[in-house]
């Protein structure tokens, strides 16, 4: 119980899962980064997660990957651990309610708790280390608002507690690079791809609060929430206080992509 493992979460539309192979070759890299040894092939991941699918028949909804160092003796050395441990979790849309909150306008505060640098646990890796993301969404719940943005150490802007945030500012996106302290988010790529399909000019920069208090529209994505509107920082309204033009193309394309791509596992 040391935050010792890896894990990714990867939704399913219309008996599609979407984007398996990035999400498993994610799990593979962050696997080796903190040398754990997954025992499987990928192609055997592959294949038990989609058994996985099949024997829920999960139309929709979302399964999470799990790999743990495995039983072993108390203590920290990993030695003591037998064998990794692999578990596959499917979950309906009711039973996991971020999936159904992703179009509702969010509001977000600053946490004072900074994102772990990557330094000290590599942010591009996918670990269960998450306690730092879970106090400073503590503070989300204690202010009464839906999200906490945390900065990285030197006091640029990072990403949410289980999100990457984006912002408009004069007519251009922009999100923090991965030397912010950030994961590399699938969604957060397909809104790369998206704009430049749509020619929309994006960017990845360094952020700072004042962009931030200052943007014309901001969204937050991942696998869960998807393209979520953000509306107020740190009570500033941003832009117009309403889902901006440039934040409805993109979750409109998203619309479009994520019920034509994917894995058919139930067809």
């Amino acid at each position: 119980m040391y935050g010792d493992g890896i894990f990714e979460g990867i939704s399913i539309y219309e008996g599609r899962i979407f984007r398996l192979e990035q999400h498993l070759r994610r799990l593979r890299e962050s696997a080796k980064t903190i040398l754990l040894t997954i025992p499987l092939t990928t192609k055997e991941l592959e294949s038990s997660v989609i058994e996985t699918v099949r024997r829920n028949r999960l139309r929709n909804g979302y399964v999470r990957v799990i790999v743990t160092r495995g039983v072993g003796k108390l203590g920290l050395d990993p030695r003591n651990c037998f064998q990794p441990t692999v578990i596959i979790i499917p979950q309906r849309p009711e039973d996991y309610p971020y999936i159904a909150l992703g179009r509702r306008p969010a509001r977000a505060i600053v946490s004072t708790f900074r994102r772990t640098p990557s330094f000290c646990v590599p942010a591009s890796a996918k670990t269960l280390n998450y306690l730092n993301n879970i106090l400073a969404k503590l503070q989300a719940i204690n202010a009464g608002v839906d999200e906490a943005i945390m900065l990285d150490l030197r006091g640029f802007v990072s990403e949410g507690t289980g999100d990457n945030i984006f912002i408009v500012r004069h007519g251009v996106i922009a999100t923090p690079p991965l030397h912010a302290s950030i994961l590399g988010g699938i969604t957060r790529e397909v809104v790369f791809e998206i704009a430049r399909t749509l020619q929309i000019p994006a960017e990845e920069r360094e952020l700072t609060l004042h962009d931030l208090y200052n943007a014309e529209e901001g969204f937050l994505v991942s696998t869960s929430l998807e393209i979520q509107p953000l509306l107020e920082i740190d009570g500033r309204t941003v832009g117009e206080g309403v889902e901006g033009p440039l934040t409805a193309k993109i979750h409109e394309k998203f619309e479009q992509i994520k019920r034509t791509e994917g894995t058919s596992v139930l067809d």
